[in-house]
């Protein structure tokens, strides 16, 4: 901490697909000072923003620039998309990721988490997770571990076998699993008959009518949605297309 005092942290919860973990340290709260918490859905390029971090190992780092722009995408650790990502010229190098992105009045707007750089230091593009995510995100981890996203209840086809189907848009259901919500909704997986003939399963093509090109796109579907909505899946069985409704459901808690 900043009064020289080392602490052991323990790992709380972890949420790859945002690049984002949750420590605990048990430090005494007289020690710890909250940062105040902004908003990221407001904010307009241009704007001055400042990054906190230890690039290369220089603790205490300040840096100033202007937000570059917003809702950029990047590739998460998990290789996951991520989304609504905020860019900006502050000077950010191999250290700062973690550290926090400030507004003018020093209120937390981001997560510092890469640099575009083919040399790994500072070209003047950097990136933040944007707070909004953040404050989504943590409590999620609090109570479960993990980024909590409604379940429809299915396993997908791997996107290799699904090109043998000649899929090239959309999920293909390899399982509905038992009592789930898309069996509850009579989606099917891949089934094989009497004769022996593998029939596909259904191909989510849209929830709530936006396309879904993708399982990167089926997630952030979900990822949009809230336990118990009851969201209208789009999908294609052979040659005839349909409407279901299926109501998610909440993953395990760990």
């Amino acid at each position: 901490l900043s009064d020289g005092s080392t602490w052991p942290a323990e790992l709380i919860g972890l949420a790859p697909d945002e690049d984002l973990a949750l420590l605990k340290i048990d430090a005494p709260a007289e020690s710890l000072t909250p940062i105040d918490i902004g908003t990221s859905e407001d904010l307009r390029v241009g704007q001055r923003v400042y990054a906190i971090g230890s690039p290369f190992g220089l603790d205490y780092t300040f840096t100033t620039g202007l937000l570059s722009a917003i809702g950029r995408s990047i590739e998460s650790p998990s290789g996951r998309t991520i989304t609504g990502v905020l860019q900006t010229d502050a000077a950010i190098n191999p250290g700062n990721s973690g550290g926090p992105l400030l507004d003018s009045a020093g209120r937390l707007v981001g997560i510092t988490t890469a640099i575009k750089s083919p040399s790994g230091a500072n070209a003047g593009i950097g990136f933040a997770v944007p707070v909004d995510t953040v404050n989504q995100v943590v409590p999620e981890l609090i109570v479960y571990g993990r980024k909590f996203t409604p379940t429809m209840g299915i396993i997908r086809v791997d996107p290799n076998l699904a090109a043998r189907f000649g899929l090239r848009q959309g999920v293909m259901v390899q399982e509905a699993l038992a009592g789930g919500p898309a069996e509850r909704a009579g989606i099917r997986g891949i089934q094989q008959r009497e004769d022996g003939y593998i029939v596909a399963g259904d191909v989510i093509e849209a929830i709530d009518g936006r396309p879904i090109a993708n399982y990167n796109g089926f997630r952030e579907a979900l990822e949009n949605a809230k336990v118990g909505d009851e969201v209208v899946v789009s999908i294609r069985r052979g040659r005839e297309r349909m409407d279901v409704r299926v109501t998610l459901d909440a993953p395990e808690p760990r």
